[in-house]
C-alpha cells in the first residue's frame, strides 16, 4: 500500500501518524505512513517506535486492506490485540459526514475482528477549536536547540542516587498514582528495563516522579527525548514540584543530546498547562470519541 502525498499530506492538520503517536513536522512525510504498512501484521516495531521499550512485539497494526485513500479524505483503521482488542479507525479529512463514515468502518472491523472496543481518531490544526464531544489531547512541541533553558530547578534527583530510605517510598507513591501509570512503571525499574527517573521528596518520602528518561533517534535521526510517565502525589500540588521536576527532565533532555521533544496532554489539564505557561508549541489536536 502507498499513499498519495499529494492527497494525504493536505488533510494532515496535526502531525500524528496511526501506531506511531506524533511525529517532529519535520519528520513527516509519505515514508512513515509506507513504513506502518510495510509492517502491518509482523509483530515488529519500527526502529524509531518509541513503544520498542516496554515490548518485545508490536500489538497494534495497520489493516491495510481496509484503508480508505482519496483526494480528500483518508482513513487508516488499526487492530490492537491487547487486552480485548480494540479497533481506531484514523480520519484524515474534513467532509461534514466524515465521523460517521469512520464510525460506520470502525463497528464493521470490530465485528470482523472480534474487538471490544471501536474508537475514531481525527484531527485540528493549532489554532483550530476542537469541538468538545471528544477526549481532546494538544501535541506539544520542546525545541531544545532553539529554546533557552529554564531556571535550575529546587531540590529533583535521580531515584538511584537517593539514600535507600527514600528510594523505598517509591513502592507506595507508585500505587497511589497506578492509574497514571506508575505501578507498571514501578515493574520496569524493578526489572532494570528503563532509564533513570527523576523524583522530588519531601521529609524523606518521594512526592512527585517523572521518568524514565530516556533518548532515541527518530525516523530522520534526530535524537528525541522520549515521553514520561509524570504525577505529584494530590496533596501535595501546587507546591512547585511539577514544575521543578519538568524543568529537571528538560535539563536532563538538554544534556544527553536530545533536539526536542513531543508530548500529548489533556486539554486543559494540568500538565498541560504547565506545559503552555512553560512555552512549548503547539501542533494540533487529537481527538478520540468511541463508538
Amino acid at each position: 500500500m502507498r499513499f498519495r502525498w499529494d492527497w494525504l499530506r493536505p488533510e494532515i492538520t496535526a502531525p500524528y501518524v496511526p501506531t506511531i503517536g506524533p511525529v517532529h513536522p519535520d519528520a513527516l512525510g509519505p515514508d512513515l505512513f509506507a513504513d506502518i504498512t510495510d509492517i502491518a501484521g509482523t509483530g515488529r516495531f519500527l526502529p524509531y517506535d518509541k513503544d520498542r521499550r516496554w515490548s518485545a512485539t508490536k500489538t497494534e497494526s495497520v489493516l491495510v486492506e481496509d484503508i480508505a485513500h482519496g483526494p480528500h479524505e483518508t482513513l487508516v483503521p488499526t487492530l490492537s490485540r491487547r487486552g480485548a482488542g480494540a479497533v481506531t479507525v484514523h480520519l484524515y479529512g474534513s467532509r461534514p459526514d466524515g465521523r460517521d463514515i469512520a464510525a460506520e468502518l470502525a463497528a464493521k472491523l470490530c465485528a470482523t475482528h472480534d474487538a471490544a472496543t471501536g474508537r475514531v481518531v481525527w484531527f485540528a490544526g493549532p489554532d483550530e477549536q476542537p469541538l468538545l464531544d471528544a477526549a481532546v489531547t494538544r501535541v506539544q512541541l520542546r525545541e531544545f536547540a532553539t529554546e533557552q533553558l529554564p531556571p535550575e530547578p529546587r531540590a529533583v534527583f535521580p531515584l538511584g542516587a537517593c539514600p535507600a530510605s527514600v528510594r523505598v517510598t517509591f513502592a507506595p507513591f507508585a500505587e497511589r498514582l497506578a492509574d497514571d501509570g506508575f505501578a507498571f512503571l514501578y515493574d520496569q525499574i524493578t526489572a532494570d528495563r528503563v532509564g533513570p527517573v527523576l523524583i522530588a521528596a519531601e521529609e524523606g518520602r518521594i512526592v512527585g516522579a517523572i521518568g524514565p528518561m530516556e533518548v532515541m533517534p527518530d525516523s530522520a535521526g534526530a535524537p528525541r527525548l522520549l515521553p514520561q510517565y509524570f504525577g505529584v502525589l494530590p496533596e501535595q500540588r501546587g507546591r512547585g514540584h511539577g514544575r521543578a521536576l519538568w524543568r529537571a527532565a528538560m535539563r536532563w533532555g538538554h544534556s544527553n543530546g536530545a533536539a526536542y521533544q513531543l508530548l500529548q496532554t489533556e486539554v486543559d489539564g494540568a500538565s498541560d498547562r504547565l506545559c503552555r505557561s512553560e512555552g512549548l508549541r503547539s501542533l494540533g489536536f487529537v481527538c478520540v470519541s468511541k463508538i
